[in-house]
């Protein structure tokens, strides 16, 4: 398994680049935050993941393990492979993506382009779980969270949203009631409805 490539990028491609290791040129197909790096560097290198089929050997390259270790999670769900998997990656920042995971906001991760209403869902069902809050917040420890919830505290977001609030209206009650000092999750609702009804 190659793990990490490390080289001069002697070509680029639409959604790629070609790396130039000892003599040897991997074509390695990149997230965008990958892309921008090694395109803007001309060198450099990425964490990557091996798909072998029958009709072919695919590379994926990553910015960072955190990136690799999503895309992973999500080439897990039934339905999305690697190609859809790196769109993904490509669409929207890992600390972003894993918050809306961890939210179960449908919503922002539909905006995706490639990336539909029911795969969404289907994400969502079957990562949340292992998506924590606390992961959420070192995903990216230059980009930490301002506000890390609990997992009553995302339970309680998905009631709300259950009642139809918008998953952003449903997370800005939920920091509400932290700030009113909501110690269990029927309080979180209960300050998070005021918030919303006012």
């Amino acid at each position: 398994m190659i793990a990490y490539i490390k080289g001069k990028v002697i070509d680029n491609f639409d959604g790629g680049v070609v790396l130039e290791n000892n003599g040897i040129g991997y074509e390695i197909l990149c997230s965008a935050e990958a892309l921008n790096r090694l395109s803007a560097n001309g060198e450099g290198g990425v964490y990557t993941y091996m798909q072998v089929r029958e009709d072919g050997v695919s590379l994926f390259g990553f910015d960072t393990k955190d990136e690799k270790t999503m895309f992973l999670k999500l080439i897990s769900v039934s339905g999305i492979g690697p190609k859809i998997g790196i769109g993904i990656l490509s669409g929207m920042k890992v600390c972003d993506l894993a918050t809306a995971i961890a939210t179960s906001d449908v919503k922002t991760l539909s905006k995706i382009k490639g990336l539909g209403k029911k795969s969404a869902e289907r994400i969502i069902l079957e990562l949340r779980e292992s998506v924590s809050a606390g992961e959420i917040k070192d995903v990216k420890k230059s980009e930490p969270l301002e506000v890390v919830f609990s997992r009553d505290d995302e339970d309680a977001m998905v009631a709300l949203m259950g009642l139809g609030f918008s998953g952003t209206q449903a997370k800005n009650a939920v920091k509400y009631a932290q700030e009113m000092g909501a110690k269990t999750i029927e309080q979180t609702i209960s300050f998070a409805l005021q918030s919303l009804n006012k």
